[in-house]
């Protein structure tokens, strides 16, 4: 178990003797941790947008693109999933640093043609990192690797979709294909996709959600009845207090630290709680404002708790244990009595369950004193509309569930739910991921989104539960599914226990991945693999009814038009539509002529008009709007500047929980048991990069440059463990009995709580144990991963 904030006796020693195995270490002098001086954004922020753009697509073309990131008539920008704000209210610079530079990855100038991999094989690619394969370019032709082949060589489409579809429909059940999905897929792509499955006869959808906030919206769902958050932007504009856990928004989330900056201004306390203490709510200068860059910004977190590594649920008990204290020192003014009355059911087993925790063991657990817990605990008492934000520090353990929960607990006690200015904000990381769920991206249908498509399209979807993530690779492994279908992302690099997810993949008879750039899962395939490349959320796309656009839904339930501005990478490009539609026609028959579909291709089988859907994404829509409630009148109001917002019970004050109100719900504190040697590892992004993508070898705001392969320690810790800084050291990860390995990582200077390391992802995805995994949500326990440190030989 994690004990005190000192190091015990026993754990010097232990490390004392781990020392004296190795006499000579292996120290790389070029891995430091620098001062990282200055705030978030400001010129470090204008000076990297500049470079990626001169290094992918010049200052003109770069400039034209960014001017239509996040614009009413322009594209969402593929990235993150934070909202933008009212049409009339939106500058010409609507984007992030972060932002710009996946446009500019985007819009590069690079291509990776037949030629390309007539020159690379895959076990040469294979020896490449990540980062240089993200920086090869844009995808340009259709790719098939055949059996027993080390290359790809040109295949034309009809030709890939028939291999699709013939495998297919050679397939035993139904059960054995995969259909995966990234949050960049647009709404109209995503429906069409799940119809896709489900017309074959699987819920087999996982989606990058089970990987991330899966646990967030479980966790909602059971209390509030939604499993999305229930603030708009402008809930920020009335907040009297912000708590931010287990979230980095400087390098995730970059565009709300200009909410968080405004609420600043206003003198509206912040509070961060995370194991590091992230640059970007420390201080932030907005890059767009250069009054603000000059006198070096604005001040952000107005308190930082250190929380140890999964010691959530401990701190959260703690604040509520002072809230009640408060209460009872002057009754009726601090809980909201009318609310919980009439709005909670579950009160008075929280009390009991928080009067039986003790304060050693709440301390001793989230490695924060009582003192600075009181703190933070009065700022949520004095505050009459509070938002808790949150990210996958909270999501990614196996009580993952639970942290969300108790987060519900706290906001439930002053109502904090369903009124101006306060809220549950789960930030998501990618641009369409919420979207892509609520268009029926989703392995657990409801049997009512079911009973619509059967009624509109005339056939019957499967009812059974498919595979999420972490099930579809112990499928793939254990030789249940031998088709995999990625609809973007990087699976193979962005999954937990790289080495088993890898040999489950190479299991499949056929892996096909639709992309725009290259990246590992394309060198990490199946006997056959096809690379079908897509356009890009800043593409023009032209289909037989004239240019179309697409949607996409944000973190907080907007839904708006996405329009592309620039010509294709590549003539041989295809919409994401136009490819679920090429897959339908080889798998479901070639005529698909539907006589009741008025001249237009359907499938054969049933009334889903798939040419009609490509042809004009009207029809995708007016689809969606009949399947998929809030979406009513979705063409028009799509239409319209700013789009719309769906509908949110938990927003209104409209429980569809079991018992009809929010629930408070009871949870022990997890007890992490750690041997005298052991530390507990999460994984973090840096700041040059993006989910999988690398865009770069620097973390400018954690102040380590050129090396990605580092183990992020506590000063204390490096010295307790007679390391040095740039020391190279192996971690090995501890789970049920099972060990894994990552070599040669560098050490580097990072404040944490004692006992506490962080890793980069997905360098260190191979640590993370397939079977470690969230209760409930079954989303991978990746910051949560046990691991020893010893010298490198």
């Amino acid at each position: 178990m994690i004990g005190p904030m000192d190091d015990s006796a026993d754990r010097q020693t232990a490390r004392a003797e781990s020392r004296a195995e190795t006499t000579l270490p292996v120290i790389r002098t070029d891995v430091r941790a620098r001062p990282a001086d200055g705030p978030a954004g400001g010129l470090g922020a204008i000076t990297s947008t500049v470079r990626e753009a001169l290094r992918h697509t010049g200052l003109r073309r770069g400039a034209s693109l960014l001017l239509k990131v996040n614009q009413t008539e322009g594209f969402d920008c593929p990235g993150c999933a934070w909202p933008d704000p009212p049409s009339g209210h939106r500058t010409a610079f609507e984007f992030c640093e972060n932002g710009a530079k996946a446009v500019a990855a985007e819009g590069t100038k690079k291509r990776v043609d037949p030629e390309f991999f007539r020159q690379w094989s895959i076990p040469a690619l294979l020896e490449q990192t990540d980062h240089w394969l993200e920086a090869q370019g844009r995808l340009t032709h259709p790719m098939i690797r055949q059996s027993g082949s080390d290359r790809y060589a040109p295949i034309g489409w009809d030709d890939a979709f028939a291999l699709i579809g013939e495998t297919l429909r050679g397939l035993d059940s139904p059960d054995r294909a995969i259909f995966y999905t990234s949050g960049r897929t647009s709404n109209e792509a995503a429906f069409m996709y799940q119809l896709l499955a489900r017309r074959l006869g699987t819920n087999n959808l996982p989606d990058c959600s089970n990987m991330c906030h899966e646990s967030s919206g479980r966790g909602l769902g059971e209390t509030i009845g939604i499993g999305k958050g229930t603030v708009s932007l402008a809930d920020f504009d009335a907040a009297e207090a912000i708590f931010v856990i287990g979230q980095n928004p400087g390098t995730n989330h970059p565009r709300m630290l200009t909410t968080l900056r405004e609420a600043a201004r206003r003198g509206v306390p912040i509070v961060s709680v995370n194991p590091l203490r992230e640059k970007g709510l420390v201080k932030f200068a907005h890059p767009q404002k250069p009054l603000d860059v000059l006198k070096g910004g604005e001040w952000l977190a107005t308190h930082h708790l250190p929380v140890r590594i999964n010691g959530d649920v401990a701190l959260l008990k703690g604040i509520m244990k002072i809230v009640l204290a408060r209460e009872a020192a002057a009754p009726g003014t601090v809980l909201d009595h009318d609310f919980i009355r009439d709005h909670t059911a579950g009160f008075d087993a929280l009390v009991a369950d928080l009067e039986r925790v003790e304060w050693k063991t709440i301390i001793e657990q989230s490695g924060i004193p009582r003192r600075q817990i009181e703190q933070v605990a009065d700022v949520y008492c004095r505050s009459n509309a509070t938002i808790i934000c949150w990210a996958m520090g909270l999501t990614q353990h196996k009580n993952g569930v639970a942290n969300i929960q108790e987060v519900v607990n706290l906001l439930l006690l002053k109502g904090n739910i369903g009124k101006p200015g306060a809220g549950a904000c789960p930030v998501r990381g990618h641009s369409n991921v919420q979207g892509d769920r609520t268009v029926g991206i989703v392995e657990r249908p409801k049997k009512a989104f079911l009973q619509r498509l059967e009624a509109h399209f005339a056939f019957t979807p499967p009812a059974e539960h498919g595979f999420d993530t972490v099930e579809a690779i112990h499928a793939m492994h254990d030789g249940r599914a031998t088709v995999f279908v990625a609809m973007g992302g990087n699976f193979h690099s962005a999954t937990p226990d790289t080495d088993y997810t890898a040999a489950a993949l190479r299991k499949c008879d056929l892996t096909v991945q639709i992309s725009t750039k290259l990246n590992r899962s394309h060198l990490v395939t199946g006997e056959r693999a096809l690379i079908l490349p897509c356009l890009g959320r800043t593409e023009i796309d032209r289909q037989a009814g004239g240019t179309q656009f697409v949607s996409c839904e944000n973190s907080m339930s907007v839904v708006q038009s996405s329009r592309g501005h620039v010509e294709p990478a590549s003539p041989h490009l295809r919409s994401e539509p136009a490819i679920v539609a090429g897959i339908a026609r080889a798998t479901f028959g070639d005529a698909l002529h539907d006589e009741d579909d008025e001249g237009g291709e359907g499938d054969a089988q049933s009334g889903i008009p798939w040419e009609r859907f490509v042809a004009d994404y009207d029809a995708v829509r007016d689809a969606i709007e009949v399947c998929v409630p809030g979406f009513e009148d979705y063409n028009r109001r799509v239409r319209v500047r700013g789009g719309f917002v769906l509908p949110n019970g938990a927003r209104d004050r409209n429980w569809r929980t079991e018992g009809g109100k929010a629930r408070f719900t009871v949870h022990p504190i997890p007890r992490i048991e750690l041997a005298d040697d052991q530390y507990l590892m999460m994984t973090v992004r840096s700041h040059d990069q993006y989910n999988t993508t690398i865009y770069g070898l620097d973390d400018r705001y954690r102040g380590v440059y050129g090396e990605r392969r580092v183990v992020l320690m506590d000063a204390a810790d490096i010295a307790a463990a007679g390391l040095v800084e740039g020391q190279l050291v192996d971690l090995t990860s501890h789970f049920d009995g099972e060990t894994r390995e990552a070599p040669r990582f560098a050490v580097v200077e990072q404040p944490l709580p004692r006992g506490c390391v962080a890793t980069y992802f997905p360098e260190a995805n191979v640590l993370v144990p397939v079977r470690s995994v969230a209760e409930k949500s079954n989303t991978p326990a990746s910051k949560s991963v046990v691991i020893t440190i010893r010298p490198a030989a």
